[in-house]
């Protein structure tokens, strides 16, 4: 069912561009893919921090012009993308930039499909729908978490039904990805949490998936290894540039895991609390996932592989049943050093709403990657489970 030996066809389009400092190249960069006008493309957050500002400097240091979108909403919907496409049409651009979280670049590579082909995002809900060429894209992370600089998924929520629609498509993939931890920084403690949970989470589900294959496990190993160290550093030590770089390096490698694997039934749960309870992504995703793992690794194949990305911390003494109570409580203590809630009832979460948001979950893109087939009937155990605190189990 999962083989480390299954076919994958990878081609690498993103440069990184990882290092204390790195983003005083992002204006060079761009001349060297040929850019003239940029847009950029960010948040309020993101130009309150002067990390827009100094983004800006450094295009023009390099003689580029360039206009600012810096109205990204958390969570972009469509009418987000509608208001960054009229920019991008009213500056006549020809590169975009994608600085700040997920949402940023989401948005940015949602531009860039309406831009180049035209319609409307649920044309690109998908895969490889895209006929036309796109715009050069440069991505530049602030934020430790979802990876989606080095992914070719743009993730659009619909304004009438609040799913997200993922359209991918390797011609949105960002030509260079700027690490740079030095902007990680400026995170407050609640971002750097729910961010640092999702790329654990992220590590965790596509070295599970049944798309996972020899070079998504590696980077899921890699991914895992800095993750699960630099979480807890960071949270402790919020200045501590080193371990800011290993969470940077380590989502940006859980990217390129979910972009030659795929994720699963904790992102299928999270997505409903979402958009029904305005819970952050990374605090939904976080709720589940110890559920998740139980509930995976009652099928011996699948358990096999958590113990296996476990072992760069396990002596492998223990038995296999201890082993992922281990990896469950690991998860657990980094759950609570990020201050999230203990329950989906100390989220707000109406139990009542469990059916529904069980059926939504089950029609999620990720949901069909998951190691073990997961009905509506499964997802509400799995809600119901998540309503009771972390310290019965």
């Amino acid at each position: 069912m999962i083989s480390a030996l299954a076919t994958f066809d990878h081609q690498p389009r993103t440069r990184i561009v990882f290092g204390v400092d790195s983003v005083k190249r992002a204006g060079q960069l761009a001349r060297e893919i040929g850019a003239r006008k940029v847009l950029l493309v960010t948040d309020p957050g993101i130009v309150a921090a002067g990390h827009a500002g100094l983004v800006q400097k450094y295009l023009t240091e390099a003689d580029l012009d360039f206009a600012v979108f810096d109205q990204v909403r958390e969570n972009p919907s469509e009418n987000c993308v509608e208001n960054c496409l009229a920019a991008a049409k009213a500056a006549g651009i020809d590169t975009l930039i994608g600085l700040g979280g997920g949402s940023s670049m989401d948005t940015a590579k949602g531009c860039n499909f309406l831009l180049t082909n035209g319609g409307r995002m649920q044309d690109y809900w998908g895969v490889g729908k895209a006929k036309h060429p796109m715009l050069p894209f440069i991505a530049i992370p602030t934020t430790a978490g979802t990876g989606s600089e080095c992914q070719s998924a743009a993730l659009i929520m619909d304004e009438q039904t609040h799913q997200k629609m993922a359209c991918l498509d390797s011609k949105a993939t960002a030509r260079i990805a700027i690490l740079d931890p030095a902007l990680t920084l400026s995170q407050p403690p609640r971002v750097t949490a729910v961010t640092g949970v999702d790329a654990l989470a992220h590590a965790l589900e596509t070295a599970v998936s049944t798309k996972r294959n020899s070079l998504s496990a590696m980077f899921s190993r890699e991914s895992f290894k800095l993750c699960s160290k630099g979480l807890g550093e960071v949270l402790k030590d919020p200045k501590n540039v080193e371990a800011r770089g290993r969470m940077l390096l380590g989502a940006s490698l859980a990217g390129l895991a979910i972009e030659n694997s795929m994720l699963g039934a904790a992102h299928a749960a999270a997505n409903p609390l979402t958009s029904h309870f305005r819970l952050v992504h990374g605090m939904a995703v976080g709720m589940m996932l110890p559920h998740v793992i139980r509930f995976n690794a009652a099928d011996p194949a699948v358990r096999k592989l958590y113990i296996e990305l476990l072992g760069y911390e396990d002596n492998g003494k223990a038995d296999e049943p201890a082993r992922i109570e281990k990896l469950i409580r690991s998860v657990e203590n980094a759950l609570a050093l990020a201050g999230l809630p203990s329950s989906l009832g100390d989220c707000g979460v109406d139990r009542g709403e469990i059916p529904h948001m069980a059926s939504e979950a089950a029609k999620q893109w990720t949901a069909g990657f998951n190691p073990r087939p997961v009905e509506p009937r499964d997802f509400e155990r799995l809600y119901s489970e998540a309503f009771r605190p972390r310290s019965e189990f």
